[in-house]
């Protein structure tokens, strides 16, 4: 367990920053890893990567309810020197962990034909990410131990254990990508459907690797299966901070399935452009990424401890260093988009809508980097139901002049980005000020 309760802000932000953003580098590498071998095999085996993808915002939805709430609960006890209480959310969250990692498994096989016929009308996009689903489910379900761990650690306030056994696995997948995609040494490919066979044994073994860490070398918190029984006052408290948290993903993945939806129509070099430009963005995001998610660690002890100027003092740096982070960002894909996918692609076609989507979508970099510092910190007090309504106001607003714009004969590729960033803007004005309202009801200044 680590005192953030004193010392330098920043230090205590970088320090934790580096390995989360490393151990996320690693966890992304998942995917470039895929689309680097994938996007060999041609444009619809990319889209249906990408379009199979999409589905990991669900999970991701799903996930952070179990993330933000575990890390924020864990570390306002640590604050409180309470040890007890940061066992017992710990091991409730392992327990729902558990179950919800089942029930994705059962509804993931039942759902996967329904939910690929509703985002695209080409067959052999379909097939593709039909035969990548099925072996990539297995991964999707790890994810939830994964992150419970994870999120524990990191209410803590120790994440290298994470770091390491996340770069274990990536080395892992790195091997046995190629192997099970194009068969090399083996000469029995598999295609797409390898790329996920092989982030689900990866996944399995990062599992395996925290397991046998937390039996060896975690003392503050432990796996103690009698703290297991449903408990509904931990589990009321691990809901209230987690599901809006879970419920701003899931309005991302409608949001990702609205624009797959919308630019079917251009066919499925503009879904696998689309699908490999988001990725290359969510890729540049980690390093602000892992800021923000060191905040809610940093500001949860204090505020548990009722520092409260440190809390502040959290924000005002994580403000600083993401939207700095941000600003360096929006240069190079402003400038040089190209740069970032050629590795990915030898369709021109869909390089051409990728490249245009950065050179674009940067422009809402910077409004992210405020976005993702409000969250952290709507996460550290506890309430995350601002954040919930800011995502929302956003999602309802690009999906209103998005759908308007469906209707008009000239519906350009490039106008769904121009209304993304501006519905981003907005977003971020909005996080901010519902994050100053907090700030005057939950600590002792204005």
């Amino acid at each position: 367990m680590h005192d953030l309760t004193k010392g330098s802000i920043a230090k205590h932000l970088i320090v934790m920053a580096l390995p989360i953003m490393i151990g996320m580098v690693i966890q992304t590498l998942y995917f470039l890893v895929d689309l680097y071998f994938v996007g060999k095999l041609g444009a619809n085996a990319l889209a249906g990567l990408s379009l199979a993808g999409n589905a990991m915002f669900l999970i991701f939805a799903l996930t952070q309810v179990l993330n933000v709430s575990t890390a924020a609960l864990i570390a306002q006890a640590v604050g409180r020197k309470d040890k007890q209480d940061a066992n017992t959310i710990f091991n409730q969250s392992l327990m729902l962990a558990s179950v919800m990692a089942l029930l994705v498994l059962v509804f993931g096989y039942i759902g996967t034909d329904w939910y690929l016929h509703n985002i695209s009308d080409d067959a052999a996009t379909i097939y593709q990410g039909k035969r990548y689903l099925y072996w990539f489910l297995p991964c999707m379900a790890l994810q939830f131990p994964l992150v419970a761990i994870s999120a524990a650690l990191r209410g803590t306030g120790i994440v290298k254990p994470t770091m390491l056994v996340q770069a274990f696995s990536i080395i892992i997948n790195i091997i046995l990508s190629p192997i099970l995609i194009t068969g090399w040494g083996t000469g029995a490919a598999m295609g797409v459907a390898g790329a996920g066979l092989a982030s689900s044994i990866s996944v399995f073994s990062a599992i395996i690797m925290l397991c046998v860490y937390f039996a060896k070398a975690e003392k503050y918190i432990t796996l103690d299966t009698q703290l297991w029984p449903v408990n509904m006052t931990q589990i009321k408290r691990l809901f209230v901070i987690g599901l809006p948290a879970g419920g701003e993903f899931f309005l991302m993945f409608m949001y990702m399935s609205l624009i797959y939806w919308l630019i079917q129509r251009f066919g499925p070099e503009a879904q696998a452009g689309f699908g490999l430009g988001s990725r290359i963005m969510q890729s540049l995001f980690l390093p602000a990424m892992a800021i923000a998610f060191a905040a809610p660690a940093v500001a949860g002890q204090n505020y548990g401890a009722k520092q409260y100027s440190r809390v502040r003092d959290t924000f005002f740096y994580t403000s600083l260093m993401t939207t700095v982070l941000m600003a360096i960002l929006t240069m190079v894909c402003l400038f040089s988009p190209w740069v970032l996918i050629n590795s990915f692609s030898k369709d021109t076609g869909v390089l051409l809508v990728a490249a245009s989507f950065l050179s674009i979508i940067c422009l809402n970099f910077i409004p992210t980097g405020v976005i993702f510092s409000c969250s952290g910190m709507f996460q550290s007090l506890g309430n995350t139901l601002p954040g919930l309504y800011s995502t929302a106001i956003r999602i309802l607003l690009f999906a209103s002049i998005a759908l308007w714009l469906n209707q008009v004969d000239t519906f350009l590729l490039a106008d769904l980005w121009y209304v993304s960033v501006f519905s981003v803007a907005v977003q971020a004005i909005i996080s901010f000020l519902f994050l100053r309202n907090e700030f005057k009801k939950h600590l002792k200044f204005t």
